[in-house]
């Protein structure tokens, strides 16, 4: 699968953070449009059309709350001038007209916009992956993910111990609609394609931090939708070759 790599990142994707390493972030800017735009945006599209059972998961129960997301998203882009709602669909800014498709509301967004989108729901005690738009999948599978618990999902997460389960469960409890948090990652990487999917059984090759020549890091979001009461994950992936990744550490 193609790569699509960035001119510049922002934030500093190389300073440490302890986990979970959330800090706030105001709602206006929590969508974010980069100069990969165009070509990520042509990958999503394809990847959709050709793979959809791979990188989207839903069912009847999530729809209110995919309804919802997708309200908030259009809310928030009538606000820019880079898109225009007009015709019952958005302008994007790489010239494509999307429809607002009220009833298949992940893939519309996953047209839309850069960002994959996790759909979690309070059930049992516990936020469950009940939909998702996931183009973009960073050494995971989106089908072994659907349908469980936070606990299951970070299973694979060497660092994910039972005080970060705790933290992460209280921060999903705590985030309040309106006032989204938000925190970074970054791994080094040997191919910059933005496509990479990988089962838990399947071992990670080994990457040479000191010599591999791409750093993709995600800026990771959770918020609130006041009227489902779900909790959004969104992903924002940059990949950036080693050299520019660098620069922008200082």
């Amino acid at each position: 699968m193609k790569s699509v790599t960035q001119q510049n990142i922002p934030y500093d994707p190389l300073a440490e953070k302890s986990l979970p390493g959330v800090a706030p972030l105001a709602l206006d800017d929590w969508l974010f449009i980069d100069d990969a735009y165009s070509g990520q945006m042509a990958l999503r599209c394809q990847l959709l059309s050709i793979r959809r059972k791979e990188v989207l998961v839903a069912n009847n129960s999530v729809l209110p709350a995919a309804r919802e997301l997708l309200g908030l998203v259009q809310d928030l882009l009538s606000k820019r001038d880079d898109f225009q709602i007009r015709d019952g669909g958005i302008l994007c800014p790489d010239g494509r007209f999307v429809d607002l498709n009220h009833d298949d509301p992940l893939k519309t967004l996953g047209q839309i916009i850069q960002e994959d989108l996790c759909i979690l729901e309070k059930i049992a005690g516990q936020h469950v992956l009940t939909g998702a738009v996931l183009c973009f999948p960073a050494s995971w599978s989106l089908s072994e993910k659907y349908q469980k618990p936070l606990t299951a999902i970070h299973r694979p997460v060497t660092e994910y111990d039972a005080n970060i389960a705790r933290r992460v469960q209280r921060l999903f409890d705590g985030v309040r609609s309106g006032s989204p948090l938000w925190r970074k990652n970054a791994l080094w990487y040997e191919d910059p394609s933005l496509h990479q999917p990988r089962v838990e059984a399947a071992q990670r090759n080994y990457v040479d931090a000191k010599t591999a020549p791409f750093l993709r890091t995600e800026r990771q979001c959770i918020l609130r939708l006041p009227q489902s009461d779900a909790v959004i994950f969104s992903i924002h992936t940059f990949v950036m070759d080693r050299e520019r990744a660098l620069a922008a550490s200082g």
